[in-house]
């Protein structure tokens, strides 16, 4: 269940990531943006990330990842990697960084409730579904995605 308001830690931090791959499948959620620097100290990898997000997976729906870069995705996020691989046209990876790029906030939003990591270092921050917060927040996550560019492939390819 998502719960509304502050979370610390890192236990607490994935179990909220957790609870929204469930509900994002079971309330039927249409676009999710994923950010974060680097994405290094997500569940994506694990086996309950990506049935949830198998479970969510369906024409019409929109995954955005932001970044900073993806680097750590072929060494801790193997599962996710091949499952981004299946869905690559759902799944829409994007890298904002560079000289005058805003930071990449850790978070997860969605239209109806949003998770910001406003401490990545402690991982702590707030869950909610206010729409102020929700605005504010998505305003933060429009700019990084105005100054990204395409990033993390879903496949190589080679000559």
């Amino acid at each position: 269940m998502l719960s509304d308001g502050p979370f610390d830690g890192r236990e607490a931090f994935q179990a909220q990531l957790q609870a929204a791959f469930a509900a994002a499948a079971q309330e039927g959620w249409r676009e999710i943006v994923l950010s974060d620097p680097d994405f290094a100290d997500w569940p994506l990898g694990e086996r309950a990330s990506i049935a949830a997000l198998q479970a969510w997976a369906a024409s019409g729906r929109r995954l955005v990842l932001l970044a900073e870069g993806f680097g750590v995705f072929d060494r801790a996020h193997a599962r996710f990697v091949e499952w981004r691989r299946l869905w690559s046209h759902i799944v829409e990876a994007r890298a904002c960084s560079g000289s005058g790029a805003p930071a990449v906030p850790s978070a997860v939003w969605t239209p109806t409730w949003s998770l910001h990591r406003i401490d990545p270092e402690r991982s702590r921050g707030v869950c909610t579904r206010q729409p102020e917060r929700q605005r504010v927040l998505r305003e933060r996550i429009d700019e990084c995605l105005r100054q990204s560019r395409p990033a993390f492939a879903a496949s190589t390819l080679g000559l």
